[in-house]
């Protein structure tokens, strides 16, 4: 069975996380998605429209995704590989490069973005439309 392996915070789901994820899964048998926590968030100075919980109850229902997992810290992918025994670790392209070095604990691969859709672009379109 080959492993797939993704990171995000997935806020504010849309056709872009869903195309993604089914490419995702299109590399291996088995997906598994670490999901930002809201404390990971905030040290990235991120802020989710939705919290952990219901994020990871969005992504678990997903049919392309078996199993969420949190993520807490950047340093954790090379124990996340090792521990899941992940065949291939996966991300959006505007991560281009910065991951090349798990090459050393398995295939990684950078998947091109949905251009038209990001959870940025439905944030700041959202705040547009706010009254005052």
């Amino acid at each position: 069975m080959k492993k797939v392996i993704t990171y995000g915070t997935f806020d504010l789901l849309h056709y872009g996380h869903i195309h993604l994820l089914k490419r995702a899964k299109s590399l291996g048998d088995y997906l598994i998605v670490a999901l930002s926590t809201n404390e990971f968030n905030n040290l990235k100075g991120k802020q989710c429209f939705f919290e952990y919980k219901e994020r990871k109850k969005l992504l678990e229902a997903i049919r392309y995704v078996d199993l969420v997992i949190p993520e807490e810290n950047w340093e954790q992918k090379v124990n996340d590989i090792k521990e899941y025994k992940i065949d291939i670790f996966t991300m959006g392209n505007d991560w281009m490069g910065k991951f090349d070095y798990l090459q050393e604990y398995c295939e990684v691969i950078y998947l091109p973005r949905t251009p038209e859709i990001s959870s940025t672009m439905i944030k700041k379109k959202l705040n547009g439309l706010k009254s005052d």
